[in-house]
């Protein structure tokens, strides 16, 4: 009966505004700055916000936001540090990208630090393409040390999951896991394994879920008893979804959630057995929670059974799913 929610519609295909006519736009036009007002220059430096619209595709207010953490007089290091990406393959959409997150990389040593960590992952077999796509998606982590942190963290990964293919899912997942403490993993992978996960599900959770495994031990050790109370199996895959909510999830937010389900009468158990059936009920935000709630059961007339029996439907947007073919089914 509930079918029509859950499975794919076509919809109407979206367009967004092409980046690379925008950037060429605006390395066509440096004029543009004259429209920037002078109270939004006012304490910011006027050559590196032309600088950053010029050769990096920022907008005015773009440009004018990265100024406030980048400060250049000469465009020499800047300009050796665009070189050295577009060298090594990154277009100009993906550079802007890396820049626009990261203004800190333009005055980076782009010989002494930027270079050596791109020929340490090119080295170990991690393709040009895929350093790219995960620079362009979170550049911070070039700037820690790569003796101290990306060798040790590249080191962890790949002989806990095998392969550079798998390494380079982790690194494109979360590349923040290189700041965190090898060590403290790498204690919370043997917590695991002294409770019988086995180690496909650990490769699983450390390619797709890297951040899974930071928690403090402690902490890590009490949640894995947690799902062990719950009646989970450590042993099958559902564990590694039921793991990842509950590292995700701080203590005080967790009540909060339940408060939510216990407003629209979820006893402990029913909120139990919802979460056994679909974990991510508790990554739901509560203004989700009570506007899904007050949808399904004020204006549908549905019995909270209903959302027992499919809690899936809690995760599903209302404004772009449940509205529109809720509307055609009471139709």
């Amino acid at each position: 009966m509930f079918s029509f929610l859950f499975n794919r519609v076509p919809i109407g295909t979206t367009f967004r505004r092409d980046s690379t006519a925008q950037l060429g736009f605006l390395l066509q036009n440096p004029s543009s700055l004259k429209y920037i007002s002078s109270k939004a220059l006012r304490n910011q430096n006027p050559f590196v916000v032309s600088y950053l619209i010029r050769s990096c595709g920022f907008s005015p207010a773009a440009a004018i936001s990265a100024s406030k953490k980048v400060d250049f007089e000469s465009s020499d290091k800047p300009d050796s540090v665009l070189a050295l990406f577009r060298n090594h393959g990154f277009t100009e959409a993906q550079i802007s990208s890396i820049i626009r997150k990261c203004p800190l990389l333009l005055v980076t040593s782009p010989t002494k630090n930027l270079l050596p960590k791109l020929e340490f992952f090119l080295s170990m077999g991690v393709p040009s393409p895929d350093i790219a796509k995960i620079l362009s998606k979170d550049p911070n982590f070039m700037r820690s040390s790569l003796e101290n942190k990306i060798i040790p963290a590249f080191n962890f990964f790949k002989s806990s999951v095998g392969t550079v293919e798998k390494f380079v899912i982790c690194l494109s997942w979360a590349t923040r896991f290189i700041r965190f403490d090898i060590q403290k993993m790498a204690r919370n992978i043997a917590i695991l394994r002294e409770n019988g996960v086995p180690e496909s599900n650990i490769v699983s959770i450390l390619t797709y879920r890297p951040g899974t495994v930071t928690p403090k031990n402690d902490r890590f050790k009490q949640i894995v008893e947690e799902i062990k109370q719950m009646g989970f199996d450590l042993s099958k895959s559902f564990f590694v979804t039921t793991l990842h909510v509950l590292t995700s999830v701080k203590k005080s937010t967790w009540e909060q959630k339940l408060e939510a389900y216990r407003k629209w009468g979820f006893s402990e158990n029913e909120i139990l057995m919802v979460f056994r059936r679909y974990p991510w009920i508790m990554i739901i935000s509560e203004k989700k929670i009570m506007s899904h709630m007050d949808f399904f059961v004020n204006k549908m007339g549905w019995e909270r059974a209903v959302l027992i029996s499919y809690p899936q439907l809690l995760g599903h947007s209302l404004e772009k799913r449940i509205l529109p073919r809720c509307s055609v089914y009471k139709y």
